[in-house]
């Protein structure tokens, strides 16, 4: 049973501070494995799993799952004092994982007819699992599944739109929820509570634009001040939300932040819990940010197997790519040997990879290159199960949700 509590052995804790040991060691421990390998490294985990808490302030952390999608990962760090509750991405994974898990938030609405069907009449699924609403059209559909009375009561939570409007530049934020105002929350908010067959149990609030946005890049500046901004009028209103809500029904938990907003979310008075995932695993996403670096704890490597030019070697594979726009930052990163770069015109590809640099022109067929993931939660859909590395070897094997047979999203 993977332990994230016990005190490192390691002698050097901060060794992925040092890539020229990092990397190779990871090669030296996977040697016997076919690639593609991916890797979790305990040590790194341990130090992230930790650093969140630290960056937290103190307030509770539900891990969010479409970030980890490995149950012993999720099982390891909610026995960690600090982390409870899972952020799940579906129904169906949250009937499953709600097995062995007592608290698990639905981050997103649903309209799975069979889950719901399950759900509705299921007295230990519906006391552990709550859906995420923000539109009426959202009661309805579940009515129609079976009318209350018929049903279990159904625990449910609102999705209040975090995201800034700018007089200058727009909609700065993601398209979630149709609810901004304390206003439009509260009156919501009143119809559920009226509404036989519903409980009213929390509060969600994603900032995607401060979580989510590196402030450490070229546009740097700008992304601060907006940011800075964003920060002043999400504090206000999300207060004036919570402040209504609370006057209402009385709520489990008001839910906020992401791993690269957590210092924000644990300052806000307002907010019971954090959400983060992504930071346990540590893509390089996180790279761009100011305030933490988390630690390189997952990574998978592809075997070179061809040699079009001198200075271009080809990996079998690579093209797990993360969501969101299709940038640069979402591609997988080579970062060792140091100097590689995927070509402009192919990137990361289904099947194979080009890559050029000084690096490139000393690989051989059969050698191993390593990357690291933009996020964290889409590689698991691409293998059966990490590889747990503490030290020099191979301790562990983790399934993935694909591993066992699962396939959510």
């Amino acid at each position: 049973m993977l332990d994230l509590t016990a005190t490192s052995t390691s002698a050097d804790t901060r060794s992925w501070e040092h890539p020229g040991r990092w990397w190779p060691r990871l090669t030296d421990a996977t040697s016997h494995l076919a690639a593609p390998v991916a890797v979790i490294d305990l040590d790194a985990l341990r130090h992230n799993a930790m650093d969140l808490l630290v960056r937290s302030g103190g307030i509770p952390i539900r891990v969010a799952s479409k970030s980890v999608r490995v149950r012993g990962v999720l099982d390891a760090v909610l026995r960690i004092p600090g982390y409870h509750g899972i952020l799940s991405f579906s129904l169906a994974e949250a009937l499953w994982l709600c097995e062995a898990h007592d608290d698990i938030v639905l981050g997103y609405p649903t309209v799975d007819r069979a889950g719901l069907e399950r759900l509705v009449h299921d007295e230990v699924a519906a006391s552990r699992i709550t859906l995420m609403v923000d539109d009426v059209a959202h009661l309805d559909f579940i009515d129609s599944i079976a009318a209350a009375g018929q049903r279990e009561t159904i625990r449910v939570a609102i999705d209040a739109d975090a995201s800034w409007r700018s007089a200058a530049l727009g909609h700065i934020g993601v398209r979630r929820s149709p609810l901004f105002t304390a206003a439009e929350v509260a009156r919501f908010a009143r119809m559920i509570t009226r509404r036989p067959g519903f409980q009213l149990v929390g509060l969600q609030m994603y900032e995607a634009q401060i979580a989510g946005q590196g402030d450490n890049g070229p546009d740097a500046p700008l992304i601060r001040m907006v940011q800075a901004r964003s920060r002043s009028e999400l504090r206000t209103r999300r207060a004036e939300i919570a402040d209504a809500l609370t006057e209402i029904a009385p709520l489990e938990f008001l839910n906020g932040g992401g791993t690269g907003s957590l210092e924000f979310t644990g300052s806000d008075e307002s907010v019971t819990e954090a959400s983060a995932g992504s930071g346990l695993l540590g893509g390089h996403l996180f790279d761009g940010y100011r305030s933490f670096r988390p630690a390189p704890a997952t990574a998978f490597a592809f075997d070179v197997v061809r040699r079009p030019t001198e200075d271009i070697a080809t990996v079998l594979g690579g093209g797990w790519i993360a969501s969101g726009p299709a940038v640069a930052s979402r591609q997988p990163l080579a970062v060792w040997p140091e100097g590689l770069r995927a070509l402009p015109r192919e990137a990361a590809g289904e099947v194979q990879t080009p890559l050029q640099g000084a690096a490139a022109r000393h690989l051989k067929i059969g050698d191993r290159v390593w990357f690291r993931h933009s996020k964290s939660g889409e590689p698991a859909e691409h293998i059966n199960a990490y590889h747990l590395v503490s030290g020099a070897e191979v301790i562990d094997e983790l399934p993935t949700y694909r591993g066992e047979g699962k396939a959510f999203l």
